[in-house]
């Protein structure tokens, strides 16, 4: 059974806890009791809308008839085919259903300026009881409605925030991978989207990078980061309030998750200085970005027009000696001071690394002492080249897995 009278409590109801606002509630639940009307007391075909007075709670309902002139419906050798309806150029053609259609000429006797294709309604006895099956058919539609308008809603408040860092709360993990608690609805981190050797807790709170929505099955999933260079971006935009007017600005990132991210930067006016606008005084605003990404190593340098003097900064902390620039091959040959060589190539290469991703430059550091010598694991590729190289490398471990497997295959 379904209580009408208890309608507007149920909506009001119904959208606190859904986060909907009542009057898409109300016109969902006029749908479902549209629906129970028609499966309680209509007939299969006919079109039945309902409407609730929401100051008293009061339901009508109406049966609603489509106009349709002769020319509109199909003829009886078509109905025979039992085509429902047929599109001839523009007209839409029918198979006339008394239920649900009216001929134009009976219509013009209750509205005189009836046009076809106009709805007209028909008051119907207002029900209040409804069998169980009814209510149940209801409770289906307004169940459906309720999901399609929490989707709706998810799709556009997120799809405003992708690109963003937003908070979440870890909720649980499995095999990996960790769903997040965003309030309406939940993200899905990745393994290869999390930063590598971080452990989660959970109901432990941490910032996310948005980066996309994929709008498949019953809820959209919200696919987060935080390996994404952006995230960085986007927490020093946060940290810093001249980044976020635009007086700063980041002009590239490089970064290996969980291990050492380099940022460049200029300023859009003379008098900021850029670097020390992201750092802050005594480090206190690079120092909460590398506390969110759990001690993460940060170099924040200038960027600059000038090749030699842009890779120069970025091989900080290492100090370079001289440069020569060999702009046909867009490489940087840097000659550094023989204690400095070490700490520019850095941990296996990963400073020189970086520092070609971000400045775009293919680097070649030498010894200041011995320029004519190649040193070892001081050449490194632009980003563009290391990632040619990385899927090279990828086919190359495929084809032995293959060739392995087919070796084990004949033996």
């Amino acid at each position: 059974m379904i209580d009408l009278s208890l309608l507007n409590s149920i909506i009001r109801q119904i959208a606190e806890e859904k986060g909907l606002p009542e009057e898409k509630v109300l016109e969902a639940t006029e749908s479902a009791l549209a629906t129970a009307y028609k499966k309680e007391y209509g007939k299969k075909t006919q079109i039945v809308r309902a409407k609730i007075d929401p100051k008293t709670g009061e339901t009508k309902f109406w049966q609603i008839k489509i106009v349709v002139d002769e020319s509109m419906i199909l003829p009886p050798e078509e109905e025979e085919k039992e085509q429902a309806e047929l599109l001839e150029g523009e007209t839409k053609k029918v198979k006339f259903n008394p239920e649900r259609h009216i001929l134009l000429e009976e219509a013009k006797i209750i509205k005189p300026d009836t046009e076809p294709a106009e709805e007209l309604t028909f008051p119907l006895e207002i029900k209040s009881d409804f069998s169980r099956i009814a209510a149940q058919a209801a409770k289906q539609v307004i169940i459906q409605k309720l999901n399609e308008m929490e989707k709706e809603i998810i799709l556009s408040e997120f799809k405003e925030k992708e690109g963003k860092v937003i908070s979440g709360i870890i909720q649980r993990i499995e095999k990996g991978v960790v769903y997040i608690d965003l309030g309406k609805t939940f993200g899905v981190l990745y393994p290869n989207e999390g930063i590598p050797g971080e452990h989660y807790k959970i109901g432990e709170r941490k910032k996310f990078y948005v980066l996309r929505l994929e709008d498949k099955g019953k809820t959209p999933l919200i696919i987060l980061s935080r390996s994404h260079p952006k995230f960085v971006s986007k927490l020093f935009e946060m940290e810093v309030p001249e980044l976020a007017e635009g007086i700063v600005e980041i002009k590239s990132i490089a970064r290996e998750p969980g291990q050492r991210t380099k940022i460049a930067v200029i300023s859009k006016e003379e008098n900021i200085d850029p670097v020390g606008s992201c750092v802050g005084q005594k480090g206190t605003r690079v120092s909460t970005v590398i506390e969110e990404l759990n001690g993460e190593r940060i170099d924040v340098i200038s960027f600059s027009e000038e090749p030699a003097k842009y890779v120069s900064s970025s091989l900080g902390p290492a100090k370079v000696k001289e440069t020569e620039v060999i702009a046909d091959r867009r490489e940087v040959r840097v000659f550094i001071p023989p204690d400095q060589i070490s700490l520019a190539i850095g941990r296996g290469g990963q400073n020189v690394r970086l520092a070609a991703k971000l400045t775009g430059w293919r680097i070649d550091i030498r010894s200041a002492v011995a320029p004519d010598q190649v040193i070892e694991g001081g050449i490194a590729e632009t980003a563009e080249e290391q990632e040619i190289e990385k899927d090279y490398e990828g086919e190359e471990v495929k084809e032995k897995e293959e060739i392995g497997e087919e070796t084990k295959e004949i033996s």
